[in-house]
């Protein structure tokens, strides 16, 4: 699997296929052939760079139906649970599949991601994108989490769910002593529903958190934030089961 970019920064996932562009097409043995790094052109002339696409590359590219959570409140659920190599993770509400590659990518080889997704169709689009970027350790379950957690002894559990109280008390069995469980919700009404049954079932160091990215535009004229940012996403929960 490959990436080309164009002068501009725009980024082509190839698929086996010729690649048409608005500066002209690349034969598909012409990017097969091709090696990392290297300028390939189109019959028109126009130049391309190839590259191996990294995690967020392939993320932008993807194919998906619904929206991910961004790279800003990843790094936090990552930061704020201890995630590391060898960890396993049960996370509910796969989507495209982009925090499960996420995840897998962050606990390595030798730890495992399983995926709980309700909707046949996006769990099919996950097994696919998981698939495509060769990542090996993420079994992806067509099946609702409120029935059940089959794992045991796991690090983190993740919700990105409506009613993420409804999973708590199959976490509390399935979580190890001193594991997380992070949830993401829009509103904040459900943050207060979700931190009463926590406490109810036993978790401790519960934490709330939003993350607000403003970037910063750097110019020749001077430096100041930009006009547009990316505001509220999402509540970030966090509790611990001790």
């Amino acid at each position: 699997m490959r990436i080309l970019i164009d002068k501009k920064g725009k980024k082509y996932l190839t698929s086996g296929e010729d690649l048409h562009t608005n500066w002209g097409y690349i034969k598909k043995e012409d990017i097969e052939t091709s090696s990392n790094n290297q300028v390939i052109k189109t019959h028109m002339g126009y130049e391309f760079t190839v590259i191996k696409p990294d995690l967020n590359d392939y993320i932008d590219l993807m194919e998906r139906k619904c929206s991910i959570i961004l790279p800003k409140d990843i790094g936090i659920i990552i930061a704020y649970t201890s995630l590391g190599c060898g960890q396993r993770v049960v996370e509910a509400g796969t989507g495209s599949g982009a925090t499960a590659l996420y995840f897998a990518n962050i606990v390595g080889s030798s730890g495992d991601v399983y995926s709980y997704e309700v909707r046949e169709d996006f769990s099919e689009i996950a097994k696919r994108n998981i698939m495509t970027f060769g990542q090996e350790n993420v079994e992806v379950k067509c099946q609702d989490i409120k029935n059940g957690i089959d794992e045991s002894e796991v690090d983190l559990i993740f919700l990105d769910l409506p009613k993420p109280w409804d999973v708590v008390e199959s976490a509390a069995k399935s979580l190890k002593i001193a594991g997380y469980l992070a949830a993401y919700n829009p509103y904040i009404e459900q943050v207060f529903t979700l931190h009463k049954v926590l406490k109810k079932f036993g978790f401790s160091n519960l934490n709330t958190v939003e993350c607000i990215l403003r970037e910063i535009e750097v110019k020749t004229k001077g430096t100041r934030p930009k006009t547009r940012m990316v505001g509220h996403t999402g509540y970030l929960t966090f509790a611990r089961f001790l």
